[in-house]
């Protein structure tokens, strides 16, 4: 079934188009991944999609039998609501029927005699039986516990930014649908509910159109790429991986015709320079493809190239002492001690609210600790890319806002005027002249890092990077820091560019105490769930019982294995086969049961249990392994 369907649709803005008779559709089943630099359209799209924006020519039909569920990057709820009631804010029966057994239940708890209200209770409990309200239920308070919301009767009004968002998400996850648009719906997510919610998502069987960043979700959850590019749309099919390999194979193809394209002109140079004497209609023809060829170009992408020249850095960079900080009575750094040593290359993480941009703040001098120190040295030079753009002027016109900085930028091939560095991060001459207020969300942030980068520092800290920035905008960035010499602190949800870019990583606990992790996030997780086993390990018993030798005094060491222990080894060899086969099929089983709680329970039990019979049988496997 196609769920929309898009004909020869076009937009512009002023002179300038975005969107140029694209054609394309949205069947049942797929999972798209809209990706394109900042600027190109992708929220346009979507918003026309939904038309909440009208297109200046084209068709977009959308079939009237499929319910579509979006949600923007702009959190819209009812702030007088508490998070249960603006996740069930919805006008069909069940979600009704659901808000009003929540109100009765409370009303029973304030008032337990009341027959009347006990009476309440038990007719909509029935109309829940009937419209299956009790999975909905359920689906609204686990939903909301993964995203973070703990307190499902805060009222909305009082949550902070992050936290509204997250009960948006909530309230777009547990809708029936048949598609599901969300643009940058990771936005405000700490790691652990991005991966949650990756895994959800994959799972679901209605089709999803996202506008995403991160890269590890996009790949993992879509199967189709639509790639929009000077106003055109190309859908890949695949995920983003096969994307990329498509794209580079035809980058590959680009730069062989340009080869080719250079040789004829070449060849075609020396035909005109002989001169020939006549000028018949087949020789003009000739000249004029010479001039074709010699001005011609392959269309690529435009190049943009993070390519500064830095500060030199002294001995002294950062260097915290026993430094605290609390908020009222909420500690959110305690006693943290730490010296940065140059090239260093940093990670923070934490959940939301933990103290991540906190701790950025005080590493620059931003925010002064309520005990211990924090001392610069005085060749630091900061910069600070931080999650408002504090620094961006909305009157302000675009190529005036880095030529304060600089009209002359120096990289390492050469000294570049404003105007062109501009150029190379996609603001072509009329978009330079633009006012800022004018522009999209991801060009603020693209300009906005460009400015931050020219300030020549030795110091880059990063605060969540990588919301608003296109993909191809963040593999650049990516490009520049594995040659930057100086250090770097990166507070970020995106798992793949914390393993691109740092070496190690600053984990904030609850209770503000800070411990640091060689190694990048990936290696954080994989050592996290290994940690989880062990704890459940210490109340457990061993599964496999081992022969025990009890001794008053010490023995000689044992140099061979009886014929029980060796039977006991090739049992075991089977064993641990058996078990590390069956965690990744529960795991799967887990991601295709994530919306049925009572089966997920189970499976959940079942590889916790699985997971400790490997870990003790591994463990006697190489024991008796030693003695082979």
């Amino acid at each position: 079934m196609v769920i929309i369907s898009v004909e020869n649709l076009q937009k512009s803005f002023g002179p300038r188009t975005i969107l140029d008779k694209v054609t394309f559709g949205i069947e049942s089943g797929e999972k798209v991944g809209i990706i394109g630099r900042n600027g190109t359209g992708k929220t346009t799209l979507v918003r026309m999609l939904m038309d909440l924006e009208p297109p200046d020519d084209g068709r977009i039909i959308r079939n009237n039998n499929a319910h579509i569920v979006y949600l923007g990057q702009k959190v819209e709820l009812d702030e007088t609501l508490s998070a249960i009631d603006a996740v069930l804010d919805d006008p069909s029966e069940v979600f009704q029927v659901v808000k009003e057994y929540e109100h009765a239940l409370t009303a029973m708890t304030n008032d337990p005699t009341n027959m009347d209200v006990q009476n309440r209770v038990t007719e909509i409990s029935e109309r829940m039986d009937a419209l299956g309200g009790w999975t909905l239920e359920s689906d609204a308070r686990s939903i909301l516990l993964r995203m973070g919301i703990e307190d499902e009767n805060q009222i909305v009004g009082t949550m902070s930014g992050g936290q509204q968002k997250r009960v948006s998400l909530s309230q777009a996850l547990i809708r029936p649908c048949d598609l599901l648009i969300l643009d940058e719906p990771t936005n405000h997510l700490d790691v652990d509910t991005v991966q949650w919610l990756e895994g959800y998502l994959a799972s679901r069987s209605y089709s999803i159109l996202l506008i995403t960043h991160d890269r590890y979700f996009l790949d993992r959850v879509a199967n189709v790429i639509l790639e929009i590019h000077d106003g055109t749309i190309e859908r890949h099919p695949g995920n983003y991986s096969s994307f990329l390999e498509r794209r580079a194979h035809r980058e590959e193809l680009d730069a062989i015709s340009e080869q080719k394209r250079k040789q004829m002109a070449k060849k075609e140079l020396e035909w005109l320079r002989r001169g020939p004497k006549a000028r018949t209609t087949k020789s003009k023809s000739r000249i004029d493809r010479a001039v074709a060829l010699q001005t011609g170009k392959v269309v690529q992408e435009d190049e943009m190239e993070f390519d500064f020249q830095g500060s030199r850095l002294g001995r002294k960079i950062i260097e915290i002492e026993n430094a605290s900080k609390s908020f009222g009575d909420k500690q959110v750094i305690k006693d943290f001690t730490y010296f940065f040593p140059k090239g260093d290359r940093v990670g923070i993480v934490g959940p939301n609210g933990a103290g991540k941009s906190t701790l950025m703040n005080l590493c620059c001098g931003r925010l002064e600790p309520d005990g211990g120190s924090v001392e610069i040295g005085q060749t630091v030079k900061f910069a600070y890319y931080d999650q408002q753009s504090l620094e961006l002027d909305d009157s302000m016109r675009v190529h005036k806002y880095i030529q304060e900085i600089s009209n002359s930028i120096e990289t390492s091939t050469g000294t570049v005027s404003a105007s062109q560095m501009l150029d190379r991060f996609g603001f072509n001459k009329d978009r330079q002249q633009s006012i800022i207020k004018t522009l999209s969300g991801g060009e603020r942030r693209r300009l906005y890092l460009l400015r931050t980068l020219l300030s020549k520092p030795n110091v880059i800290m990063l605060d969540e990077p990588t919301n608003d920035l296109d993909v191809d905008t963040l593999a650049e960035l990516e490009d520049y820091l594995d040659t930057f010499p100086g250090v770097l602190l990166v507070v970020s949800h995106d798992r793949y560019f914390l393993d691109r870019t740092v070496d190690h990583l600053l984990v904030i606990g609850d209770d503000g105490h800070i411990t640091e992790f060689p190694g990048n996030y990936s290696a954080y997780a994989e050592w996290k769930t290994e940690q989880a086993a062990l704890e459940k390990k210490k109340v457990a018993k061993p599964q496999i019982t081992a022969p025990v030798v009890v001794a008053a005094a010490p023995v000689k060491e044992k140099t061979k294995l009886t014929f029980k222990e060796k039977h006991e080894y090739e049992t075991l060899e089977v064993r641990v086969a058996q078990l590390e086969a069956r965690l990744p099929v529960i795991d799967k089983e887990m991601a295709e049961q994530a919306s049925d709680f009572d089966a997920l329970g189970v499976l959940m039990k079942e590889r916790t249990d699985v997971q400790k019979e490997l870990e003790t049988s591994l463990e006697r496997w190489m024991e008796l392994a030693e003695h082979l």
